[in-house]
């Protein structure tokens, strides 16, 4: 049998290893955007599947990228875009709110696309030029108020350690209920896979678009 102690010994070790104390898995620079794509959007004529899928999603005849890239997948993408438009519709957080953490969240992961995205919502929803920058720099910019602090860090301590800390637990439930609390933590979750699949798969701006503030 295992020795207790010898077992809590090496638990610990593994916690710091992979916290990046060793600095074995730490990554010290981010990497740069592709900038070519590696799965192509699909294109018309689309089949039955693609096109229940894209049709709704269908501009003036433009479809953007984030929607017909997922498109090479039905099955998956539908089962993905299944939760997107709940976290999009029917999520009970505060759109303001929702845009911070989604904002805040895209920038920490490079997700260039993703920022771009969503931009214009937050500037409709009230987020100001001004606090899109501060957004980049995060909970510890200085003109935050105390709320969207506290919405910052949370998707701060969920992309470090994938876990929200009892203070800021407690500093969010003071005001969101039960189901706002766990869409605080879904939220962020989904968008940090939003910007795993964007970054990865390589899906371009669209045209016009604005990405993060660059200093």
């Amino acid at each position: 049998m295992l020795d207790k102690k010898y077992f809590v010994a090496m638990c610990i070790s593994a916690t710091l290893l992979l916290s990046g104390t060793s600095g074995l898995f730490a990554q010290e620079t981010a990497l740069p955007p592709l900038d070519e794509t590696r799965i192509d959007r699909v294109q018309k004529p689309w089949t039955a599947a693609e096109a229940s899928i894209l049709a709704p999603r269908e501009n003036n005849g433009r479809v953007l990228g984030v929607w017909s890239t997922c498109a090479n997948a039905p099955a998956l993408c539908n089962a993905w875009l299944q939760f997107t438009d709940y976290l999009l519709q029917e999520s009970t957080l505060p759109i303001r709110d929702r845009e911070l953490l989604i904002l805040r969240i895209g920038y920490l992961n490079q997700g260039a696309y993703e920022w771009a995205a969503h931009r214009g919502l937050a500037l409709a929803v009230g987020i100001s030029e001004e606090e899109l920058k501060q957004i980049t720099v995060g909970s510890a910019d200085p003109g935050w108020s105390e709320w969207d602090m506290t919405l910052l860090r949370a998707a701060e301590e969920l992309h470090k350690n994938a876990l929200i800390t009892d203070e800021t637990w407690g500093a969010l439930s003071a005001r969101y209920t039960k189901r706002q609390m766990m869409e605080t933590v879904f939220t962020v979750g989904q968008y940090n896979l939003v910007a795993m699949y964007l970054n990865s798969l390589g899906v371009q701006f669209e045209e016009g678009w604005i990405g993060p503030p660059i200093d």
